[in-house]
């Protein structure tokens, strides 16, 4: 609901009116102080000269020392006022009383000067009371002209026009001023009624109090949300990170604005932000954590403004994942154990019931001696008894596979600390089960020659374990060597496939204890080398999850 206030067109066209008025005001006083001007400059050079004509004219340099210069002077006075069409004309004696002037009533009063004694050596221009009227009036002095008064000053002519009122000086500054400041006004109406329309159709219609409220909504909704959000404009300039989203880049506080490189974003980060064509749930491994980002580009109107994504956080959700793994672990074991022991059984089955009970007694003492031989190499090799569990389920789950797994003659494994063990199980487990479907892989292309198999190698000294892992897949790509781990491919994604972050988390947790995981091709197929530090790792960083 909108509220009743002052819209935004409103405000804008009387914001702009008010300018109008403004403009055409100072235009306006700008006219009139230059009316002023010129009619200073104009009509003072102008009285001024019909003041120093009629001071010099014999009749008045004659008569007005003489006694009753009035009536003399009258008809001279009102021939200079009727032809120059001035307001006042006025003759004073040498002692400053009026002999002779236009206005009857004024005759023996004292003439009114600028300053006293202003008249008698020089000429004065300027506005004066005369009659109770403001006038622009010239003094100039009446001079003797005989030799026995030559230069002496006989007295004073004083001649004024009225000052104009201030409308006539306005109208008197240009005859097309009120023209001009008519359309002006009608030009400064329109556009400034343009300019409203303009900017209302550029709001949506929305008024300020709804483009406000809509600013506070969105800030809440964003930073609010568990979810980063991350804008981009088509340069790879920041234009909005909510506060999730800066804590997942690690972003500082003064990002917006910044572009990508700027920030030091690159790798697999920098690809998907980047992209120029939309993703949906892209993983990326970034300081310690899982990242799960969707991003989509923003166009409108055939324009591409930039792009947005979404980035959630599934650091806690690989730990799950994870801990569902030793579970789902447990439960394959269990399967393959009871098909393997199913098929086994239906063996002895049916060797019972051809009456070949010989060769029942060989097949079982095989079926042991393989079993032993399994648990005496784990035992004597892997005293870890985590580790040799995880081992004995991946080697029942490879058995069903058709794959071997086998157990290097150089492994040696002591036993460890819990925190240690479960993290040396859960990059041999990932990195077993890259390999079985690696050597699976391969078998099918070749159909089913040579036999698959996995080697595992474990290797401890005082301070680390190395974990080595070698397949008869096909191997790993070169330029996929550094993406399998970044990506969260397996071996399988050298053929077109991805599958998860296993190797991801591999590498992860080999960082997180100071070591390393890296992948090198053989002549039979690839070898994965893990190394982590176990024993000297403080117990706060270990406890920390993925």
């Amino acid at each position: 609901m909108r509220s009743r206030g002052p819209t935004l067109a409103g405000e804008l066209l009387a914001l702009q009116l008010v300018i109008v008025v403004v403009v055409l005001f100072a235009v306006g006083a700008i006219s009139f102080a230059q009316s002023e001007a010129t009619f200073d400059r104009v009509e003072g050079r102008r009285v001024t000269a019909l003041a120093e004509q009629l001071s010099w004219n014999p009749l008045v340099r004659n008569q007005i020392d003489q006694p009753a210069p009035a009536e003399v002077l009258a008809p001279l006075v009102q021939s200079t006022l009727t032809e120059s069409g001035v307001t006042s004309v006025a003759i004073a004696d040498v002692g400053g009383r009026i002999v002779g002037s236009s206005d009857t009533t004024l005759l023996g009063t004292p003439l009114p000067l600028s300053a006293p004694g202003a008249a008698r050596t020089r000429g004065w221009s300027g506005y004066l009371s005369v009659g109770g009227n403001r006038e622009l009036v010239a003094q100039v002095p009446v001079l003797g002209a005989e030799p026995k008064n030559h230069g002496r000053h006989l007295g004073t002519v004083m001649i004024g026009v009225a000052a104009p009122t201030a409308w006539q000086r306005l109208v008197g500054a240009s005859s097309y001023l009120l023209v001009h400041l008519g359309v002006a006004s009608a030009l400064g109406v329109l556009g400034s009624w343009l300019l409203a329309r303009r900017i209302k159709r550029q709001t949506l219609g929305m008024e300020p109090r709804e483009i406000a409220g809509l600013a506070e909504h969105r800030e809440a909704m964003l930073h609010g949300i568990a979810e980063g959000v991350v804008a981009l404009d088509p340069h790879l300039r920041l234009t909005l990170v909510n506060d999730m989203g800066r804590t997942l880049l690690d972003l500082p506080g003064h990002c917006v604005g910044m572009t990508l490189p700027a920030l030091g974003v690159e790798g697999r980060l920098y690809d998907v932000l980047a992209g120029s064509e939309e993703a949906r749930d892209e993983i990326v491994i970034h300081r310690g954590r899982v990242l799960v980002m969707n991003r989509m580009s923003v166009v409108k109107d055939g324009r591409r403004l930039g792009s947005v994504t979404t980035l959630r956080d599934r650091t806690e959700l690989a730990q799950l994942e994870r801990e569902l793994g030793s579970f789902r672990s447990s439960t394959e074991l269990l399967r393959a154990q009871a098909h393997e022991f199913a098929n086994q059984l239906h063996v002895i089955s049916g060797l019972i019931q051809v009456d070949e009970h010989d060769e029942v007694v060989r097949y079982i003492r095989a079926l042991r001696k393989h079993r032993e031989s399994l648990d005496l190499a784990l035992a004597t090799r892997v005293r870890d008894n985590a580790v040799a569990a995880l081992l004995t389920a991946k080697s029942a789950l490879a058995a069903e596979r058709r794959v071997e797994l086998r157990l290097s003659d150089r492994t040696t494994l002591d036993r460890l600390d819990p925190v240690d063990a479960a993290d040396v199980a859960t990059v041999t487990g990932n990195l077993v089960d890259n390999a079985i479907e690696a050597a699976v892989d391969a078998a099918c292309a070749t159909g089913g020659e040579p036999e698959a198999w996995v080697e595992v190698e474990l290797r401890q000294d005082a301070s680390s374990v190395e974990i080595v892992v070698r397949d008869s897949g096909p191997g790993v790509a070169p330029e996929l060597a550094r993406e399998v781990f970044t990506r969260g491919f397996t071996t399988k994604a050298a053929l077109g496939g991805e599958r998860g972050i296993g190797l991801a988390l591999t590498q992860l947790v080999c960082r997180r204890r100071g070591g390393e995981v890296a992948v090198t091709n053989t002549a039979d197929g690839a070898m994965f080398t893990a190394r982590m530090s176990v024993g000297r790792v403080p117990r706060e960083l270990l406890e920390v999850s993925l």
